[in-house]
């Protein structure tokens, strides 16, 4: 195998798996079944193991739709905040299902979508989010139709709706609390339907989640309704399964020893820098050296943290950042030209092996 350079993104299928059987357990405990979500992780070289686990896809965009059918199989479930002509033209060729987001949408293109299964998103203004930036239910929310009465006359045109109104949420009461306010909401609109989606943004494979109770509410709401519930699972599918592999290129000092290393959070990591958020450090161990860790682009905010490490970094140091799969192979920029992380998986087996290097040519063709 050719020599392992950094940086890289490291998929390990064992802890992946981890995740893919509490989901199978949910599936079988509640009957819920789940799709996963392509805007969250889209690397297809882990799907014939994600495939074992899971019902199909759902996407936010008709090339993630493609992607779901082509590399994924099973069920489609296509949802775009706005689609365009050609995408509907595009996507009724493989989608199981069609969402939209909107009454006007669903009206525009009804006739070009007849004979499939067609959804609705809903907007029940209620929402779980620690950001205003990802909540569903925000002032001015896009996302859904908010007015009951104009859901209620477009059922007939209804296969299902999708309730996507929860962002990191791993507080089982509030949820259970909050579908119990759907169905008295939305009940007689569920009754006459087949499926609902709850979306995604729930975090029911984190440690210690009281999947029981959780299972339950979702077992009795379907039998409640008589409707098939679906889960989109993003985060909770490949939570803590990857790592950025990083070495430090560089380290300065004004203040506080800054260690550069040859990865960015802007470039590898965005969604750390959209949210101000902390990357966590899996190698070094913590430890008494207190450092900042810093990407290599020219922006000045290109910061994962400071540390407290068990080593102090030089030159050479290999840095893990943990947690490095949701959000940012799928939103991974060309910004400042840095190279781009290989995708690397730890297969079951052991074996790791390198499913993708990208190279100059590659930064190239991202141009014109």
């Amino acid at each position: 195998m050719t020599p392992l350079t950094t940086p890289y993104y490291l998929i390990d299928e064992t802890r992946l798996l981890r995740n893919l059987k509490i989901i199978q357990r949910v599936r079988e405990a509640s009957g819920a079944k789940s799709v996963l979500a392509l805007k969250c992780f889209s690397t297809w070289s882990v799907f014939d193991l994600m495939r074992q686990y899971l019902d199909g896809t759902t996407s936010s965009s008709l090339f993630e739709a493609r992607l779901g059918h082509e590399k994924f199989g099973k069920e489609v479930h296509a949802y775009s905040v706005g689609f365009s002509a050609g995408d509907i033209k595009a996507v009724r060729k493989f989608a199981d299902k069609v969402i939209f987001n909107s009454i006007s949408q669903l009206t525009a293109y009804q006739d070009a979508v007849r004979g499939m299964k067609l959804g609705l998103r809903v907007n029940p203004g209620i929402s779980y989010s620690h950001f205003d930036l990802a909540d569903p239910a925000r002032r001015y929310s896009r996302l859904g139709v908010s007015d009951r009465n104009a859901v209620m006359k477009a059922a007939p045109l209804l296969s299902g709706v999708m309730f996507h109104f929860n962002c990191e949420n791993d507080d089982v009461d509030n949820f259970r609390a909050a579908i119990d306010v759907i169905g008295e909401n939305y009940g007689a609109l569920l009754k006459g339907l087949e499926w609902v989606s709850f979306g995604g943004g729930l975090y029911f494979t984190r440690e210690g989640y009281p999947l029981d109770r959780f299972c339950e509410k979702l077992k009795s709401f379907g039998e409640k309704f008589g409707v098939q519930v679906y889960l989109e699972p993003g985060e909770a599918a490949i939570t803590e399964c990857a790592e950025l592999v990083t070495t430090v290129v560089d380290v300065v000092h004004n203040e506080i020893d800054v260690a550069i290393v040859d990865a960015s959070v802007e470039a590898h990591m965005l969604d750390h820098l959209i949210y101000r958020t902390t990357p966590r450090i899996a190698a070094p161990e913590p430890g008494p050296h207190r450092m900042m860790i810093a990407g290599r682009t020219c922006l000045a905010g290109d910061i994962f943290g400071e540390y407290d490490l068990k080593t102090r970094l030089e030159v050479g140091s290999e840095v893990r950042i943990a947690d490095a799969a949701g959000y940012t192979m799928v939103k991974k920029n060309w910004f400042n030209g840095l190279p781009m992380p290989s995708i690397v998986a730890r297969r079951l087996d052991g074996t790791v092996e390198v499913v993708r290097r990208f190279g100059y040519q590659d930064f190239k063709r991202s141009l014109s």
